[in-house]
């Protein structure tokens, strides 16, 4: 699932940042020959910040890499968005601490930040699971202008103690999200918070989370102006249904995202039967998914008024000849490793 860098953040471009003050300006992604010190206008684009090499194969200091970003844009009160790679070895450290205090200590040089994207790792540089985080949410607290943001990582990860006035959107990926961290999430105090997005994942990578971890965001409680809940990347997704069903928060729902997990024929059966439930939503994701063309149009036909997304349909795998009887079939959630 994670076998690219990020090419769009926030609305904008990713731009990655490679060069040092002093030295000769580097190549960029899309744009060889854009020059911070001279961008007119740094919130034009995602500035991607992400660990690299010299001519030596020496890894640069993180500090230094992000203090000559500060130093190199010609205005870095403008920058609005931000995507965090690979500043550390992932390999070498046990979390992602030292960037995360960085990042806090050149807080008040980025007031305009706006979206951060933290951990734009993919797959060659560290499986999903094995990223650590310590605790983020001085991160999130340091950026008081802050209006969303996404992590990479939630095996490891805490969000003790979360509070924002103004962010508006929060966003977990991962392979499981621990019952610990959901339950910090929705202790949250996010009043502002519209849109909430939780990779739930699979068993054998953390993914515990079970729906009573979550009762106060479906009850609508937690985050009374929530218009988007993304349960993404789920494990056993049919077993969800009846949940979201008779949860009062999808009365105020406008976009359900169920995709990236292992919905079957099956799956959709139980659905199709709660329908009149999600007909009040503007949109239903389930993209990624294991239903035949015919349950499809039955899905479709079920939600009438629903923007329903059923794209990247996926092919179970399958143990055994066609035709015995005690084949195993599986399906499997997009992170999965």
């Amino acid at each position: 699932m994670f076998t690219n860098h990020l090419t769009e953040f926030a609305g904008l471009p990713v731009v990655n940042y490679l060069n040092l003050p002093g030295e000769e300006v580097r190549e960029w992604s899309g744009e060889p020959d854009l020059d911070p010190g001279t961008l007119a206008d740094p919130g034009a684009v995602a500035w991607g910040l992400s660990h690299y090499y010299d001519e030596m194969g020496d890894p640069r200091s993180a500090r230094r890499y992000l203090t000559g970003f500060v130093e190199s844009v010609s205005d870095p009160a403008a920058v609005t968005a931000v995507v965090i790679g690979s500043l550390v070895e992932a390999f070498e450290v046990e979390s992602s601490d030292e960037v995360r205090d960085l990042l806090v200590e050149l807080a008040p040089r980025l007031p305009g930040l706006r979206s951060l994207f933290y951990a734009d790792l993919v797959v060659e540089e560290c499986e999903a699971s094995w990223i650590r985080h310590g605790n983020l949410s001085p991160l999130v607290a340091a950026f008081p202008g802050l209006t969303g943001f996404a992590v990479r990582g939630t095996s490891h990860l805490s969000m003790e103690a979360l509070e924002h006035d103004g962010l508006r959107g929060l966003t977990l990926q991962g392979g499981g999200l621990p019952r610990k961290l959901a339950r910090q999430v929705v202790g949250a105090r996010l009043p502002s918070l519209e849109h909430l997005e939780l990779w739930l994942g699979v068993e054998d990578y953390g993914g515990d989370t079970a729906p009573e971890d979550l009762g106060p965001v479906l009850s609508g409680e937690a985050f009374p102006k929530l218009r988007t809940l993304g349960l993404r990347n789920t494990e056993n997704l049919r077993s969800w249904f009846p949940v979201l069903a008779e949860a009062p928060v999808l009365s105020s729902l406008e976009v359900l995202d169920l995709s990236l997990g292992d919905l079957s024929d099956e799956g959709a059966r139980a659905l199709i039967d709660l329908a009149p439930a999600f007909r009040g939503l503007k949109r239903l994701d389930l993209h990624h998914h294991y239903l035949s063309e015919d349950m499809c149009e039955r899905v479709r036909a079920a939600l009438p008024g629903v923007e329903v997304d059923l794209s990247d349909v996926r092919e179970p795998e399958i143990d055994g000849d066609e035709d015995d009887e005690d084949r195993e079939v599986y399906y499997y959630t997009a992170v999965a490793e």
